[in-house]
């Protein structure tokens, strides 16, 4: 399989403060990846190097076949699909659906004097319908509950057919099922072949959806574990990420985690 992600000791500095720390990571195309970690871990700052939002401070990150600082980033990031907060915020809240998908076509947020012919409609109404919000196309941005914006938000990553797609926290602040709705859909998409190497950033295993592959534990911005999944999402890997004793389970593709509780209890 092809590399669509390669990062050789990867750095970040700001400041005083190491943001990531000598980061070696490796996502394959047929890869699906979950992310783990506390607050401060340093996983949003992997997907912004990984997203081509910024450069290492050190070491060396391949993308795509291609390497942060001798590469044009603005041909580099249509070929990503993103979904985070922050590109959520930018988003006008009285942009139509329809439009908030078709518009990442030229890579902007909120329709101006840009052309779509037939075809990009098509796919915009194609990826909404897909993602199980097609209903929603005629409806304002602003109107939407958490769990359908960040729906909308998966249609628009993957309008340009994107070799890579990164979900920074899709789940935050959605209610239970917000959260299991959009975990059914990751599931649909990690089961597609055609679907590309995808990356979620999560702090919970409850988030994990059936069909990811493998998991990268993060903690205060160096890799405490990282390969397949059921080899990663342990109860002694996850303690030393988390910081306490861990009672981890696995059933039926889902996996939960709580604090251990007893005499030998961190």
């Amino acid at each position: 399989m092809v590399a669509v992600l390669e990062f050789a000791d990867v750095t970040v500095r700001r400041g005083g403060a190491t943001l990531l720390d000598s980061v070696d990571w490796t996502v394959e195309e047929d890869e699906r990846w979950v992310v783990l970690g506390p607050n401060g871990a340093g996983k949003t700052t992997l997907l912004q190097v990984a997203s081509a939002q910024i450069h290492p401070t050190e070491g060396i990150a391949g993308l795509l076949d291609e390497v942060l600082g001798a590469v044009d980033v603005f041909d580099l990031r249509p070929r990503i699909g993103l979904t985070s907060a922050a590109v959520a915020e930018r988003i006008p809240r009285d942009e139509r659906v329809r439009d908030v998908v078709v518009s990442a076509s030229y890579g902007v947020v909120g329709r101006w004097r840009e052309a779509y012919d037939e075809l990009d409609h098509g796919r915009a109404e194609a990826l909404l319908s897909e993602i199980g919000v097609g209903r929603l196309a005629d409806r304002t941005f602003g109107t939407l509950s958490e769990g359908e914006r960040k729906r909308v938000q998966i249609a628009r990553a993957l309008m340009t057919d994107p070799e890579l797609l990164l979900l920074d926290e899709p789940a935050a602040g959605l209610d239970l099922g917000g959260r299991e709705d959009l975990v059914a859909t990751l599931t649909v998409l990690a089961a597609d072949p055609d679907s590309p190497a995808t990356v979620l950033v999560s702090h919970h295993v409850e988030e994990i959806p059936p069909g990811f592959t493998h998991a990268l534990l993060l903690r205060e911005g160096a890799v405490v574990a990282a390969g397949p999944l059921e080899e990663v999402v342990t109860e002694s890997a996850l303690g030393e990420t988390f910081g306490m004793s861990l009672q981890v389970s696995h059933d039926r593709g889902r996996w939960t985690a709580r604090r251990r509780v007893g005499r030998h209890s961190n």
